[in-house]
């Protein structure tokens, strides 16, 4: 049995009688001859179970994926044990459907690349578990990902980009801001001090009730705040962006929420609604609160280009900023950092859609580069941890607060 941190405590690995039988179920037979390493990715940090084949020069050969997200719509969020429990239930037939997908076999993969960390220790345990035992019968490398880290050099694999490169993570669960120097080699700049700005989104569409909105039913938080924002009028209502006089690149959102909360209080009570029922300002209220985060974010992402040019970290033309994770899928908050690119001259990137949310490619792919780099390549798993929290890279972000740019002010017209 592996002791695991003391967070996640310790998991039970699947049998080895099931994963022989999942063996068994493939063909090992030579089918056709691979000429480029193959990595299969393994995701569980959170809600959604996701498996990829991927080669070594980046052609996605097989990919599936279990969303859990209808169910946890209903739960009004995420339930680790919920969620642990829908992970046992799906992976082998993920990971089953990716390998049949790509006409790979298990033997012939190179690697095996999944997310230890960081997740919900409930989630990480299971990906972890089903790997080892897998990583255990086939006698192959395996490889343990941060889920930032990929997310970061998913851009690597649809853009030609070279390091060193600006990259704003923002998600459900995460909010950061770091120079990426290498495959492994990060430089944070600032993080969220609280809460992420996708989970800030969630709780503001729970608190107007958009579940129960005939258009966004279906939807996520997130995306329900950004399908209803463009009904509204973001000037009706006057939020403030926060930290507006700390000059560094932190974020912090729990705040701004709580100043929500409290002003959609006061508008039930001027409309005579009781909680749980939409207002008719939900729409304008989206739109503000989509506004005041984006404006927040486009500030401190400003800020630390600035701060990369000034100490030559970043080219001073054509510099790029990669926009990755599920937020980064907002129009919205794309269009104000373009604002702020154009007028840095850089050049935003963001991963399609599909590349942004979490996913099993990402992993796969972030397999690969640590693969060719050689890093982390281990032929034995014994004392593999998963780790709920873990930063990533170096943090450098009081350097940046001592630093004390100032930002310049640009017209947010979008």
């Amino acid at each position: 049995m592996l002791i695991l941190n003391k967070t996640a405590g310790v998991f039970s690995k699947p049998s080895k009688r099931n994963m022989y039988e999942f063996l068994r179920s493939f063909n090992f037979h030579p089918g056709k001859l691979f000429l480029h390493k193959l990595v299969l990715g393994i995701e569980t940090s959170c809600d959604d179970t996701a498996a990829a084949v991927v080669d070594e020069t980046g052609n996605v050969l097989g990919e599936a994926i279990h969303s859990q997200t209808e169910v946890h719509l209903k739960t009004g969020g995420i339930i680790p044990p919920v969620a642990q429990q829908l992970h046992r239930e799906n992976i082998q037939r993920i990971v089953q459907e990716a390998l049949s997908a790509s006409k790979v076999s298990p033997s012939e993969l190179s690697a095996i690349a999944t997310t230890i960390k960081p997740g919900l220790a409930l989630s990480l345990g299971v990906g972890l578990s089903f790997s080892l035992q897998l990583v255990d019968q086939l006698k192959k490398p395996f490889i343990p990902i941060h889920h930032m880290e990929a997310h970061a050099l998913t851009i690597r694999l649809t853009n030609k980009v070279e390091f060193p490169f600006l990259v704003l993570l923002i998600s459900g669960g995460h909010c950061l801001l770091a120079l990426v120097r290498g495959v492994s080699d990060f430089l944070l700049l600032g993080k969220s001090l609280d809460i992420a700005p996708g989970d800030m989104l969630d709780k503001v569409a729970r608190r107007l009730s958009l579940i129960k909105h005939p258009e966004c039913s279906t939807m996520s938080g997130g995306k329900a705040i950004e399908h209803l924002a463009k009904q509204g009028n973001k000037l009706h209502f006057d939020f403030k962006p926060p930290m507006q006089r700390a000059k560094n690149c932190d974020f912090s959102f729990s705040g701004l929420h709580h100043i929500i909360d409290k002003m959609i209080m006061q508008k039930e009570k001027e409309e005579g609604i009781e909680k749980g029922q939409i207002l008719s300002s939900a729409a304008d209220i989206a739109a503000a609160v989509q506004h005041t985060v984006a404006c927040h974010i486009a500030k401190r992402t400003h800020r630390a280009i600035l701060f990369c040019k000034q100490r030559d970290l970043l080219c001073q033309s054509n510099a790029v900023l990669v926009v990755s994770g599920g937020v980064a899928s907002n129009l919205h908050i794309r269009k104000a950092l373009k604002i702020v690119t154009d007028a840095t001259q850089c050049t935003l990137l963001c991963p399609p859609p599909r590349l942004c949310t979490d996913n099993g490619v990402m992993i796969a792919w972030n397999g690969v580069e640590r693969l060719r780099a050689g890093l982390d390549i281990l032929h034995s798993t014994e004392g593999i941890r998963y780790e709920p929290k873990c930063p990533l890279g170096a943090d450098i972000s009081k350097e940046v607060g001592e630093a004390a740019i100032k930002v310049p002010r640009l017209k947010m017209k979008i």
